[in-house]
C-alpha cells in the first residue's frame, strides 16, 4: 500500500471536455476523489451545492482567502474559484488519489506548492470545435463565449508547462489515455 495519494491536476480551456473525462475516469478508477471547488459564480440549473461546487458569496470567499483556507484560488471570467486545502490534504494523507479539475492559473499555483503534483492539460481538437462545444451548452451569452475563447488562446500558451497533454478528440480514447496516466502513477509509487 502506498503511503500517500497522488495529486492529479486536470485543466485546459472551457469546453475541452474536462468534466466529461473526469466523470468517466472516476467510474473506472477505484480510490480516486474529485475535489469540489468553491466559487462565487451562480449555480447552473443542473449543479448541486457541495457536489459540483461550494457556492460562496464574494464576501465569504474573501474571508476564506484571508483565513488561508485555499490551496489555490483564481479569478476567472469575473468569478473566483478555489480549492480548499483541508479536504485535499486529508485524502492524500490517507492514500487516496485526488483529482483537481481547475484552470491553468490555479494549476500552476498548486504545482508551486506541491511539486509532485501531476499536471494534465486537456485539449479540444480545434478552436472551432471548442467554440461549438461552448455554444452547445447554451449557458453563455455571445460576449461570454468570446471571453472564454480569448482565455482559451492564452491558456493554450501554457501547454508546454504540463506533464501530459490529452487531446479530447474521441471521448473513449481520451478517457483511456487519462486512466493510463493515473494507473502509471500508481505503478511508479508502488515500485521499490
Amino acid at each position: 500500500m502506498k503511503p500517500k495519494g497522488s495529486l492529479i491536476i486536470i485543466s485546459g480551456p472551457s469546453g475541452a471536455g474536462k468534466g466529461t473525462l473526469v466523470d468517466r475516469v472516476v467510474a473506472r478508477v477505484p480510490d480516486v476523489w474529485v475535489s469540489v471547488s468553491a466559487t462565487t459564480r451562480s449555480p447552473r440549473p443542473h449543479e448541486v451545492e457541495g457536489e459540483d461546487y461550494f457556492f460562496l458569496t464574494p464576501e465569504e470567499f474573501s474571508a476564506r482567502i484571508d483565513a488561508g483556507d485555499f490551496l489555490e484560488w483564481a479569478e476567472v471570467h469575473g468569478n473566483r474559484y478555489g480549492t480548499l486545502t483541508s479536504t485535499v490534504v486529508s485524502r492524500l494523507e490517507r492514500g487516496i488519489d485526488v483529482i483537481l479539475e481547475i484552470d491553468p492559473q490555479g494549476a500552476l499555483q498548486v504545482k508551486d506548492l506541491v511539486p509532485e503534483a501531476v499536471l494534465v492539460f486537456i485539449l479540444a481538437p480545434s478552436m472551432a470545435e471548442l467554440e461549438r462545444r461552448i455554444r452547445a451548452r447554451g449557458a453563455e451569452t455571445d460576449e461570454q463565449i468570446k471571453t472564454r475563447l480569448a482565455t482559451a488562446v492564452r491558456e493554450l500558451q501554457l501547454v508546454e508547462t504540463y506533464d501530459h497533454v490529452v487531446e479530447n478528440d474521441d471521448v473513449a480514447r481520451a478517457t483511456d489515455e487519462l486512466v493510463g496516466i493515473i494507473e502509471s502513477l500508481r505503478t511508479c509509487e508502488g515500485s521499490p
